[in-house]
């Protein structure tokens, strides 16, 4: 079968198109037939040797990914062939089929298309993550999300609308500032041209922020640490920029604020049960038309390397999609 192949941790650039033996489910697992495939940061870390993971190579990238069960594993008795599902894993998306375990997965209704399914259980599962189960964010709280236009970031942003939030969004172009407002964002700070300590003090009326949201990490959140309001909660998400901070651990405990962690892909796998159940909120969400996944556009699987190059230079607003059946 068809698969996008890192043979070598070198970059987007040096992946091929090539064929690969069909996968086989393991007992936990369902083989599916995939239809889409998403582009994540993430994957361009992985096929980059920057994420903390390598896989033995050669390996398929691709984490995340929508289309039909064509079997089960043995021990599997949610999902059955012919099923619609959307699923995560580690690897193997691009690929004309793929295997991931069944508490990774979701059944989706027929209204929901494969090109959305296939861009929203690791978005809005690391916000949903992040806000409601690490945050514990209530109504009217201030929420500061950087790289808000970016596939996480604007899932933060449009979950953070639908949970009543006061959304302000971070971003470093101005011509990101139309769609983040479109998702929910009452406020845009352009952290590249404007004062982010000015502007968080205006905004938030000099009380700072309630949820820190980081994506970039580097200098932003060295800066968020010092605009926490009292009792705030600062997440690290990711380190787009490349450059993990340090933060003076005086500033926490000046302002009672916490520093949480969010790690949805390690949660997921320890707490199989919950992370399950909070697919299923995701999938009812997404029907309802709740949350709304933001797809830049659509490839076909032979310019997934061109889509995760675009990932790695931040010229993508939401996600980008291959269209493999």
């Amino acid at each position: 079968m068809k698969a996008i192949l890192c043979h070598s941790f070198t970059g987007p650039g040096d992946l091929r198109l090539g064929e690969i033996d069909e996968p086989h489910p393991a007992a936990d697992e369902i083989l599916i037939d995939v239809h889409a495939a998403s582009v994540s940061f993430m994957d361009q870390l992985l096929v980059s040797g920057l994420y903390q993971m390598r896989p033995p190579t050669p390996f398929v990238p691709g984490t995340e990914a929508s289309g039909v069960v064509v079997a089960v594993g043995d021990q599997v008795t949610t999902f059955k062939p012919g099923d619609r599902v959307a699923c995560s894993s580690w690897i193997g998306g691009y690929a004309e089929r793929m295997t991931a375990k069944a508490s990774k997965s979701v059944r989706l209704p027929d209204s929901v298309a494969f090109e959305t399914a296939a861009a929203f259980l690791h978005n809005y599962g690391t916000a949903y993550y992040a806000l409601v189960e690490r945050a514990r964010a209530a109504r009217d709280e201030t929420l500061f999300v950087t790289g808000a236009a970016g596939g996480v970031g604007l899932a933060a942003v449009d979950l953070g609308r639908h949970l009543g939030l006061h959304v302000v969004a971070g971003v470093g172009s101005d011509d990101k500032a139309g769609l983040v407002r479109r998702y929910g964002a009452r406020e845009v700070i352009n952290y590249r041209s404007e004062d982010l300590r000015d502007r968080i003090k205006s905004v938030t009326s000099g009380q700072g922020i309630d949820i820190g949201f980081d994506n970039v990490g580097g200098t932003i959140l060295e800066q968020m640490a010092r605009l926490m309001n009292w009792g705030g909660r600062l997440m690290p998400i990711g380190f787009t920029s490349g450059a993990i901070p340090s933060i003076p651990m005086n500033l926490p405990l000046l302002k009672n604020y916490a520093i949480v962690g969010v790690f949805v892909g390690a949660w997921a796998e320890k707490f199989s049960t919950e992370a399950a159940q909070m697919n299923e909120t995701l999938v009812q969400l997404l029907a309802g038309g709740h949350i709304r996944p933001h797809i830049d556009r659509v490839l076909p699987l032979e310019e997934a390397a061109h889509a995760m190059q675009a990932v790695a230079n931040r010229t993508v607003q939401g996600r980008i999609v291959l269209k493999i059946r």
